[in-house]
C-alpha cells in the first residue's frame, strides 16, 4: 500500500508532463480556420492553399521575400523624437512605442531595404501592420523619404508596400504632415524618370492611402486586400446605406478601376521585375553626369533661352525614344504652317 502511494504522484507526473514537441508546428487560416503544417504553409508564403487568403506579412518577411535570395541592406533613417506630444490616453505612448519594437524587432512601421530584384537594383519600402496598425508617424515618414532618396540616389525604381490604418493619432498634427513631405518625395522620383511602384496590402486605409498610397506609376493588390480611406463600418454608419458586397476589396476596385492589377502573392515578384524592367528608361540610368549635377538654384538662374532649348531637346530625345519618329518632324512642320497663317 505505501508503495502503491509513492508510485502514484509519479506515474501522474508521467501522463500529465508537457510535451517536448514546439507549440508552432501548426498554424491556423484566419479566414477559414483550416490548420496548416507551420513549414507548408511558409512554403506557399502564408497563402491558405485552401481559401487562398493572404496572411499579413511583416515588414522583414517582406523584403526577404522580394529580393533575390533573401538578401538586402537595410536603409538608416535619421532619428525623430520619440514621443514631441507627450500623449497619454489609457496608456503612455512611449510605452506603446516599446512594446511594439520588442514585439516586432523594429524601431517603426516602415523598413527601407536596398537589393537585387531578378538582378536589377531596387530600393522597397514595406510597412508592418503589426507595428501599431502601421500608422504613419514621423519615422514611418521619414523612412518614406530617406527610401525615395535613396532610390534617386542610385537611379534606381522604388517600390512601396503599404499595410497601414492611416496617421498615428499619439503624434497628432506632426504625423499628417507626413502626408504632403511624402507627396513631395514621389515628385523627385518623378522629376528624375524613376519608376514608383506600389503595392496595396491589407489592410491600407487612412491617410497613406490618401498619400504615397496612390501615387504610383502602376497600383498592385493582393487577393482580398481591404483598400479605402475610411473603412466600411463607418461609412454605413455614415451613408445609412448597405454597401455592395466586396466593397473596398482589391477585386471591387480593380473592376472599378481604382487599381491596375490584382496579383498572388506567388506571382509578385515576377510581376514587379517585369513592371520595373518596363518601365526603366535607359535615359534614366545613362543620363550625362552634366545634367545630374545641376543644382535646383542653378537651374533656376539659367537663362530662358537656354532653359528652353534645353527643353526642346528633352523632348525629341523623349519622342525619338518612346514615340515615332517622325512626331518631331510633324510637329516642327504644324507650327510652320501656323507662324505664315499669322504672318499673312
Amino acid at each position: 500500500m505505501n508503495w502503491l502511494k509513492r508510485m502514484r504522484p509519479r506515474i501522474a507526473r508521467a501522463f500529465t508532463s508537457k510535451s517536448d514537441a514546439p507549440n508552432n508546428l501548426w498554424a491556423k487560416c484566419p479566414s477559414c480556420e483550416a490548420l496548416h503544417f507551420h513549414q507548408d504553409w511558409e512554403k506557399a508564403l502564408y497563402v491558405c492553399p485552401g481559401c487562398q487568403h493572404h496572411r499579413r506579412l511583416t515588414a522583414t518577411q517582406r523584403l526577404q521575400f522580394l529580393f533575390d535570395d533573401g538578401a538586402f541592406e537595410t536603409i538608416a533613417c535619421a532619428d525623430v523624437p520619440t514621443d514631441p506630444l507627450k500623449f497619454r490616453d489609457s496608456r503612455a505612448y512611449r510605452d506603446r512605442l516599446r512594446d511594439a519594437r520588442r514585439k516586432t524587432g523594429t524601431r517603426d512601421a516602415t523598413m527601407i531595404g536596398f537589393g537585387q530584384l531578378e538582378g536589377a537594383a531596387v530600393t522597397i519600402a514595406a510597412q508592418d501592420f503589426g507595428f501599431m496598425g502601421g500608422s504613419l508617424g514621423m519615422a514611418a515618414g521619414e523612412a518614406f523619404i530617406s527610401g525615395a532618396r535613396h532610390a534617386v540616389k542610385h537611379r534606381c525604381p522604388y517600390i512601396a508596400v503599404t499595410a497601414a490604418g492611416g496617421a498615428r493619432m499619439q503624434e497628432g498634427i506632426l504625423s499628417l504632415m507626413q502626408m504632403p513631405r511624402t507627396i513631395v518625395a514621389v515628385q523627385e522620383l518623378r522629376a528624375m524618370k524613376l519608376p514608383y511602384l506600389v503595392v496595396l496590402t491589407d489592410p491600407t486605409t487612412g491617410g497613406v492611402t490618401a498619400s504615397y498610397g496612390m501615387l504610383g506609376d502602376v497600383h498592385l493588390a493582393e487577393p482580398g486586400a481591404l483598400i479605402g480611406f475610411a473603412g466600411p463600418r463607418v461609412i454605413e454608419q455614415t451613408i445609412k446605406e448597405q454597401l455592395p458586397p466586396n466593397f473596398q476589396r482589391a477585386e471591387y476596385l480593380l473592376e472599378h478601376g481604382i487599381v491596375d492589377m490584382v496579383v498572388h502573392r506567388r506571382d509578385l515578384r515576377a510581376m514587379l521585375a517585369r513592371l520595373t524592367r518596363l518601365l526603366m528608361p535607359a535615359r534614366a540610368a545613362c543620363e550625362r553626369p552634366q545634367d545630374t549635377a545641376k543644382t535646383a538654384p542653378e537651374k533656376a538662374a539659367a537663362p530662358i533661352a537656354e532653359t528652353a532649348a534645353n527643353a526642346t531637346a528633352d523632348g525629341a530625345a523623349d519622342t525619338t525614344a518612346d514615340g515615332p519618329a517622325d512626331m518631331t518632324a510633324d510637329i516642327s512642320a504644324a507650327s510652320a504652317a501656323s507662324a505664315a497663317k499669322n504672318a499673312r
